[in-house]
């Protein structure tokens, strides 16, 4: 895959899942998920205008530019210490229209991810570095919503902690 097409495709699958949060955050009717969804949304849009950004300079100067780019998306661990706060709060509230969402958002972060890791491993390495960090953070946006729906479809998991032991039921 040629640099512009793997550019313009990274583009279509932020778009994808931007849009996936951003249809999140006005579904949810709890202000801790629309939050939640509206963080992703925003880290999702601040990707786009990033790889335009990239487009555009590739197509003037035929150099890739891979600036440092940031994500507004804390840490697992960070999210991990946030979220076991409102833990009691979640359990009491029915949650299935947040299990679909989050179902359909982690199909599409792990199908990004993807398509990084194949960026990553086929382009020349000059132009890995910026598909790389995308691929970095795609991964922890697989995390974070994995962890929550682990935790909403009561898996006996929290952020790969073992909640409760079935055996001793």
């Amino acid at each position: 895959m040629m640099i512009e097409e793997a550019i313009k495709t990274a583009i279509e699958y932020e778009t994808r899942i931007r849009d996936i949060y951003r249809d999140a955050a006005k579904k949810v009717s709890d202000p801790v998920g629309k939050k939640f969804f509206k963080m992703l949304g925003d880290d999702e849009q601040f990707h786009i205008e990033y790889l335009k950004d990239r487009l555009i300079r590739w197509e003037k100067t035929g150099k890739l530019y891979a600036e440092n780019l940031k994500t507004t998306i804390p840490s697992v661990e960070l999210i991990r210490r946030s979220t076991a706060k409102i833990k009691a709060q979640m359990s009491k509230k029915d949650l299935s229209r947040e299990k679909v969402i989050l179902s359909r958002a982690l199909k599409a972060e792990v199908e990004t991810s993807n398509f990084y890791k194949k960026m990553v491993n086929e382009l020349p390495d000059h132009c890995q570095k910026m598909f790389a960090r995308f691929l970095e953070i795609e991964e922890n946006h697989i995390a974070a919503v994995q962890a929550e729906l682990d935790y909403i479809t009561h898996t006996g998991y929290w952020f790969d902690f073992k909640e409760f032991d079935m055996e001793e039921l």
